[in-house]
């Protein structure tokens, strides 16, 4: 059913040419459109109010006749508002708007956002979320500037920076610069031990410019990639380069050495034999490369640790990185393999890291001693030949006998279970799997190959449970052979009765109170819902477990929307933005992006779907608990890796997908989130 729309006052009129102005003027049902019908079966009808203008044909009929909406009787309808090119100002605004109000009474109601009525349907959509502009990144600060701190402010700047594709971030600066420097003078008061120090505004600006350089020197960029933006001087840019070396190299050697002791004294004779190989590897410099594996609870996170702190009590150096970001945030000063070692997003047989001689991390690696890399068989074996190349490219030119070991010489210790996930192929077969694990490269006849085998995580109640987990991944587990289905997908596992929960008519309860008992009140409580997730088969599954339990949090729920359109630079040949509606673009969906609508309560618990901020634990996969619900930014509180406890701010990015099967680059603005209280199995981490 095509659904008309028009602005208060400037709706079409048919006439009959033969009567008199005066006359069709004066016509009770002049004033009335199907638009204002809608409104007022809104008033008339409480039902009405639970669904926009686009639904309403669905329970409600139009009688042109008499021009109103009744209730239906039987039978259905699907709405469709008629199109509006974008280039129609306010008519095109108020057509995204009904797309998203429910329950409106007239045409203020339309333009009423939390309590403010706009005199623009264009403001009414910005401040519902549905547009793109610069704007929102100047409130994302300004909002929270009343309530955080500014080092998480000036952390949410560059997260704005980096992410956000800011149309000109020289503006974005000139607004908030002051709002970043408010602790500035506070801070070198205290370093300078003198109270009355009085600092002018260019003074603190440089200051505040050399804090913001710092914090994008940890995530690899620089002020000089945003065009626009003010610098600080050379010679505090070398200052500031100089104290990212020095934080990679020094540490507090007794405290390193205290927690050796620690974590020593807990590690088994698997973990102890592994322990002292890397360790006569790296003081003899024998440059050997060590694989172990071990299923999840085997203590691989354990051992990392206590050889980490055990070389930096001594002041060696260790990077540790990880095929995964929720993995890097286990390591300590872990990173992504990606991000800590520049490798190319695309790899091939002769890539080659983009690390440039006498760069400061070409330096750094040459002081390494220790390359840990968890979660190894995530990776493909490129990005570890890759890696190689480059090490034995940069030690060559100290040592050239280099060239020919592997890593150049670097003693490196891989962990991870080929049980668990491998590397993922596009559209690719069993084979193809296996042929990019590491175990084909020409590296892995150089490896020694360790086990870990001691569960030390789980109780005695749970190792049933951890073996059959286990005779699953090993293919031992007993199964069903199933007609029609092909080798590479393999029998049905049977799965034991023990494991199964009973039969319920009402599974998501079911499902939650074995998950999550005493919900209601254990809902805030951190260690709670840390210990806990529920791994669904599909998304679907898991947004219907979500929205179950989010239900039961008993706290205001706000709805977040996000703005989608289509990026102009993947139309160059035709206009595509006007083929797509607006509620059409709102509707897809992909793999590893937020909805469109994001429902949110204070309480709930949340998963980052990006890598944002690694130095502050915001790594794809962290999980949180939003702690503030605000307009244009998120607060919520870190609840796995080394920042716990950690409070960071979060703003809407622009968000493109990987699988993206349209003929167009899509682009989402919205919160790169999702609740977490269950996730899609296929997205889970180890």
């Amino acid at each position: 059913m095509k659904l008309t729309l028009h602005l208060p006052g400037k709706h079409r009129v048919v006439i009959d040419p033969t009567k008199r102005l005066e006359e069709v003027l004066s016509r009770d049902d002049i004033e009335k459109t199907m638009l204002t019908a809608y409104f007022e079966a809104n008033k008339k009808y409480e039902e009405a109010r639970e669904l926009t203008y686009v639904q309403f044909p669905s329970r409600f009929v139009y009688h042109s006749d008499i021009k109103e909406w009744t209730p239906r009787k039987k039978g259905t309808a699907i709405g469709r508002v008629t199109y509006v090119h974008p280039a129609a100002g306010g008519l095109y605004y108020l057509r995204i708007i009904v797309n998203v109000v429910k329950g409106a009474f007239g045409f203020e109601h339309l333009a009423t956002v939390g309590g403010t009525t706009f005199e623009e349907y264009r403001d009414a959509c910005y401040a519902l979320g549905l547009l793109d502009d610069d704007k929102e990144w100047h409130d994302a600060i300004v909002e929270p500037s009343y309530w955080a701190t500014c080092r998480q402010l000036r952390r949410l700047f560059i997260t704005i920076l980096i992410y956000c594709e800011v149309g000109n971030p020289r503006n974005l600066w000139d607004h908030v610069w002051n709002i970043l420097a408010e602790d500035i003078l506070y801070m070198k008061q205290k370093e300078f031990n003198f109270p009355g120090l009085i600092l002018q505004d260019e003074e603190l600006k440089q200051y505040t410019l050399m804090e913001t350089e710092r914090l994008l020197k940890e995530n690899d960029k620089s002020l000089a990639d945003f065009s626009g933006t003010p610098k600080p001087n050379s010679s505090v840019l070398q200052e500031i380069s100089n104290t990212v070396l020095r934080h990679e190299l020094n540490y507090d050697r007794e405290k390193e050495a205290a927690e050796h002791e620690k974590l020593f004294s807990t590690m088994n004779e698997d973990q102890k034999d592994i322990y002292s190989s890397v360790l006569d590897s790296v003081n003899n410099k024998a440059g050997q490369l060590f694989f172990f594996y071990g299923a999840g609870g085997t203590g691989k996170t354990v051992l990392y640790k206590t050889i980490i702190v055990k070389l930096r009590s001594v002041g060696k150096v260790v990077i540790p990185v990880a095929s995964a970001g929720i993995a890097a945030l286990l390591l300590l000063g872990g990173r992504t393999a990606h991000s800590r070692y520049k490798l190319p997003l695309t790899l091939t047989e002769t890539t080659m890291c983009e690390i440039k001689y006498g760069s400061m991390l070409a330096n750094l690696i040459s002081k390494t001693d220790l390359i840990i890399w968890d979660e190894a068989p995530m990776a493909h074996r490129q990005t570890f030949e890759t890696l190689d190349r480059t090490l034995r490219d940069l030690q060559a030119m100290e040592d050239p006998a280099a060239a020919d070991k592997p890593f150049g010489g670097k003693t490196v210790l891989l962990g991870g279970d080929f049980r668990q996930i491998l590397p993922v192929i596009t559209q690719g077969s069993r084979h193809d799997t296996v042929k990019s694990s590491i175990s084909k490269s020409y590296l892995w006849p150089f490896a020694q190959i360790r086990t870990l085998t001691i569960n030390m995580r789980l109780s005695q109640a749970d190792k049933e449970f951890a073996k059959w987990i286990l005779e699953v991944g090993n293919g031992t587990a007993p199964t069903v052979a199933t007609e029609g289905r092909c080798e590479e997908e393999g029998d049905q596992v049977i799965i034991r009765d023990e494991f199964m929960l009973p039969s319920s008519g009402l599974p998501h309860q079911t499902i939650s109170d074995a998950a999550y008992p005493n919900f209601v009140n254990n809902y805030l409580n951190r260690t709670y819902l840390t210990e806990r997730v529920i791994l669904a088969p599909t998304n679907a599954s898991a947004h219907e477990i979500n929205s179950y339990l989010l239900s039961k949090v008993p706290s205001a729920e706000k709805a977040y929307l996000s703005s989608d359109s289509v990026a102009f630079e993947s139309t160059p040949e035709e206009d595509w933005t006007n083929n797509y509606t607006q509620e059409y673009l709102n509707s897809l969906e992909f793999q590893g992006l937020p909805t469109h609508k994001l429902c949110l309560k204070v309480g709930a618990p949340v998963m980052m779907l990006r890598n944002l901020d690694q130095y502050s634990g915001l790594c794809n996969g962290t999980r949180m608990v939003i702690s503030r619900l605000g307009h244009r930014v998120l607060e919520a509180e870190l609840l796995t890796g080394t920042h716990v406890g950690d409070r960071v701010l979060i703003p809407r990015i622009q968000l493109s997908p990987t699988d993206n099967i349209n003929p167009f680059t899509f682009r989402r603005r919205q919160y790169p989130i999702r609740l977490c209280y269950a996730m899609n199995i296929n997205k889970s981490q180890g």
